[in-house]
């Protein structure tokens, strides 16, 4: 193995940071990390939202529920971002349209992809950080408080810091359960291998939690899975100009 791969399998998600910003190099060393990412066709169909007003950060706390989208070192939101290539086009006389699911795929993908980068960056620094898909939770208010116009959809945050505690590292699901060769493997072929994770994980809940805790990792995707959540996504997404109003 090797440092790049070492660090990588070393994940943890960080959510208490001690009270220092992140200064405008590192941030810019970050920015530039995550752009290096691969982009689809070059499109680069993404932006990325630095927050560091505390009024707005208190509103996303809000949404989010979780008190470490106020309190970190820094505050990162990804975007899908068209509006760009619409304006750039207005001025070129060409209209575009970027209201397909494929799009929308691309900005996704662009997105997540320049977020990891940045991920594995801040890691490498010393610095911990945290995935928020919550503020989800009200995108049309997440819009509102970053003040986005159309052809720009909020994905997801990333908070990044100095970390305030170890965190814990959740196991994976695996190899035999995540990798398929040539073709898909049956779930049923490889129930046992799930099952055995799931009892590890039962476990670790139990041993986190003092023993108030100690469901499975299947028992806990599915019952958040059994639940419909964020219905107001699709309508928030169409009013920004994606998935053909």
């Amino acid at each position: 193995m090797n440092q790049v791969i070492d660090l990588l399998k070393s994940h943890r998600s960080i959510r208490k940071f001690k009270d220092e910003r992140l200064d405008e190099d590192t941030i810019r060393e970050l920015v530039t990390a995550a752009q290096a990412a691969s982009t689809s066709s070059y499109v680069q169909a993404y932006s990325i939202l630095g927050v560091t007003d505390s009024g707005k950060k208190a509103a996303l706390r809000e949404i989010s529920t979780q008190p470490y989208v106020e309190h970190n070192g820094h505050l990162f939101v990804f975007l899908i971002d068209y509006n760009r290539h619409v304006e750039l086009s207005k001025e070129k006389g060409t209209p575009i349209a970027h209201d397909k699911t494929e799009q929308l795929i691309v900005g996704t993908v662009d997105a997540t992809l320049a977020a990891q980068n940045l991920a594995v960056a801040a890691e490498s620094m010393g610095l911990g950080m945290c995935y928020i898909g919550s503020l989800r939770n009200d995108m049309a208010r997440v819009i509102e408080i970053l003040e986005l116009p159309k052809g720009v959809v909020p994905l997801f945050g990333m908070v990044v810091g100095k970390p305030d505690h170890e965190g814990s590292q959740k196991e994976r699901l695996p190899f035999e359960a995540v990798y398929h060769e040539n073709s898909y493997t049956p779930v049923a072929e490889v129930k046992d291998v799930i099952d055995s994770y799931d009892a590890r994980i039962s476990a670790y809940y139990k041993e986190r939690s003092g023993g108030e805790r100690d469901d499975s990792w299947s028992d806990q995707v599915i019952g958040m899975l059994g639940k419909k959540q964020r219905l107001d996504v699709d309508q928030v997404v169409k009013g920004q100009g994606f998935l053909g109003q």
